[in-house]
């Protein structure tokens, strides 16, 4: 029984972590890897330190909904392997 109760545990472990796929609208992906507890703003800065691009010049999108820095995978229902949009914030209109 304790050999099984490990397994579960192990189980429970590798699914703390959560794959997650950056694409930009230049069709350029970034993948990451973190905790679902996470907060996404540290994705979203690696993400645009790695870009070189200004993080109040983006906008990061799941399922069309903005995502806000505060937010976390599980919080937003994500499993392993989704895909976050990144798009350039359009200002302006007239």
């Amino acid at each position: 029984m304790s050999a099984e109760g490990s397994k579960v545990e192990k189980k429970e472990n590798a699914t703390e972590h959560i794959n997650l796929k950056v694409a930009g609208s230049d069709s350029n992906e970034v993948f990451f890897k973190i905790k679902r507890s996470t907060q996404l703003k540290k994705l979203m800065d690696a993400y645009c330190e790695r870009q070189g691009k200004q993080s109040n010049s983006v906008r990061f999108l799941y399922d069309g909904t903005r995502i806000l820095p505060g937010d976390t995978p599980s919080e937003l229902d994500m499993d392993d392997g989704d895909s976050i949009d990144v798009m350039v914030e359009q200002i302006g209109g007239y």
